[in-house]
């Protein structure tokens, strides 16, 4: 486990508390789960008092809706939003292997965590991570039609579903399975774009012509 280390002292209040409560949570929640993780180990981690903790989050619920909001709040812009790229190596570079990947990539999305350990499907968390799988599927989908899918809504699926497999099994045997994954999506565009779909271009606005 991932030695955890706590703010530095004399920084109980003022500037700054809210940021290493976040750090301690995304370190905790990563490393131990969301439910293993109680309110006063994150306040040791953080360096800060309860009451200050719950100045900044009125409940472990919220806070834990946050920690997910800070994880992506552009749905993979690195991926999405890259001009240099077609829209086709768009699609294969949401399977590449981030920078910020932690040592043999064991790291689970932590949507998914969110997902599996919290079960009420009406919390704040849950209803955030099901959203945001939803907004990646979006822009898979968007994305693949602008590269000329023939069925772009099917291709978004796939690839979101392949996105989501390959991070729960990586986790559970420990195994980088990201090149795998990138083969199998490369084999799902090869067949679901032909060579010759030409891009769709976009209108002024940045949004893709209706049909």
């Amino acid at each position: 486990m991932t030695e955890l280390h706590k703010g530095p002292r004399g920084q109980r209040r003022g500037r700054g508390a809210r940021e290493r409560i976040l750090d301690a949570a995304q370190n905790l929640f990563r490393e131990q789960g969301i439910n293993n993780t109680g309110m006063n180990q994150l306040c040791e981690v953080a360096n800060v008092s309860k009451h200050t903790a719950y100045q900044h989050f009125t409940s472990k619920d919220e806070l834990i809706t946050e920690h997910l909001r800070q994880q992506d709040p552009g749905t993979m812009p690195e991926v999405f939003d890259r001009a240099d790229l077609t829209p086709r190596e768009r699609l294969l570079a949401a399977f590449e292997k981030p920078a910020t990947s932690t040592p043999g990539g064991t790291r689970l999305c932590p949507f998914i965590e969110a997902a599996v350990e919290i079960t009420d499907p009406e919390h704040p968390a849950r209803i955030l991570a099901r959203e945001y799988k939803k907004s990646v599927a979006a822009r898979l989908t968007e994305t693949a039609r602008e590269a000329g899918a023939v069925d772009p809504e099917l291709l978004g699926e796939q690839l979101a579903l392949l996105l989501d497999g390959a991070s729960v099994r990586t986790r559970t045997l420990g195994t980088d399975t990201d090149p795998t994954a990138a083969g199998i999506a490369a084999t799902l565009i090869e067949h679901a774009i032909p060579e010759t779909a030409p891009p769709r271009p976009r209108d002024s606005a940045g949004e893709m012509p209706r049909a």
